[in-house]
């Protein structure tokens, strides 16, 4: 049985158990499965090292990009990009495709909804959530013992600017507010007043939802373009697969390597 800490040889090329084990840090695993995450550093790789030797087999010219500022990609990272480039052709996407994938659900794409609400903030300063969390839970007591009361709560106690208004926000869309406060929103009836404070990280709020309209479903050619993308990234995923599962077939492998599908081809540039 072949052990697991162990070399791989990759058409005769021998990657040793140390570069496998720095990689393996890479690949994070179930907890008491390690062995796991060694699979997957062995696979990657070995799907480097055949992606290397394809690249050069066709005579490329490492040239190296500008990946970030002051980072320029090694002349290896340049190798495994251009043959991914070169050789990794997706399927193209048929605009039938899209339009059948629209038509099937078309509820699913609707303009943002848009709400009218109001709140009390309770800021917590650092250091200092613990006492927020209980007078955001005294205030909401308050406020729930006689909700009439809001506006009046509000301008006496919120820590935010809307406290002149009573605490109302006027018109607010999706992406106005923090994600905590907008899944709230979303989960609310009109005229509710939320039954916990919901935090956030500018503290903890009370908040009463007055009015909510969802967001029209949006005809296919407003969405067409974000069903295009996703189409085109779903197809050169399987395209890349497809490549590197076939270096991975052809190759002469020796040691321990994963059977699972492999990553996409440009994961290997890493």
């Amino acid at each position: 049985m072949q052990p697991l800490l162990a070399d791989i040889t990759v058409n005769g090329r021998v990657i040793p158990a140390a570069a496998i084990a720095a990689e393996a840090q890479n690949h994070p695993a179930p907890a008491g499965k390690p062995g796991l995450a060694w699979r997957a550093a062995a696979r990657a790789l070995a799907l480097r090292a055949l992606m290397l030797e394809a690249a050069r087999a066709r005579g490329l010219v490492p040239a190296p990009r500008e990946i970030a500022p002051g980072q320029v990609e090694t002349e290896e990272e340049a190798l495994v990009r251009q043959l991914v480039e070169e050789a990794v052709t997706p399927a193209p996407v048929a605009e039938a495709e899209l339009r059948a994938n629209w038509a099937r659900a078309p509820d699913r794409f609707r303009a943002p909804a848009l709400y009218e609400a109001a709140h009390i903030l309770i800021a917590a300063p650092a250091g200092a959530r613990a006492a927020a969390r209980e007078a955001a839970a005294a205030v909401l007591a308050e406020v729930l013992a006689d909700p009439r009361r809001f506006g009046d709560i509000a301008r006496a106690r919120s820590d935010c600017e809307s406290r002149a208004n009573g605490g109302r926000l006027g018109q607010i869309a999706a992406g106005d507010t923090v994600p905590e406060f907008e899944a709230a929103l979303a989960a609310m009836g009109e005229g509710e007043i939320a039954p916990a404070a919901i935090e956030s990280r500018f503290g903890f709020h009370i908040l009463r939802l007055d009015a909510k309209a969802e967001g029209a479903v949006l005809p296919y050619e407003a969405v067409a373009p974000r069903l295009r993308a996703a189409a085109e990234k779903a197809a050169w995923v399987r395209a890349a697969r497809a490549f590197a599962d076939g270096l991975l077939a052809g190759a002469r492998l020796e040691g321990m390597l994963v059977a699972a599908p492999a990553a996409p081809a440009a994961a290997a540039a890493g």
